[in-house]
């Protein structure tokens, strides 16, 4: 198939880590460090494209992402 990029977004909370690729529906996953989330995150992408290849599902095109600050005064 190849190879891909994918942008992900990885959140800190009190249970650990949660990531997500909003380029793919549905592939999401946690883990208790960041290394491990992602770890999962690559493996839950992994399957997913596979997964896709195989039904003859349209893979998904990656996309540029821009992520920045902005600061807010109240």
């Amino acid at each position: 198939m190849g190879s891909f990029k994918f942008p992900i977004i990885i959140e800190k909370d009190s249970d650990g880590y949660f990531a997500f690729c909003p380029d793919i529906q549905g592939c999401y996953t946690q883990g208790e460090t960041y290394e491990e989330v992602l770890e999962n995150i690559k493996d839950v992408i992994k399957l997913l494209l596979e997964e896709m290849n195989e039904t003859g599902t349209k893979l998904p095109e990656t996309q540029n992402v821009s992520f920045t600050t902005v600061e807010v005064a109240i």
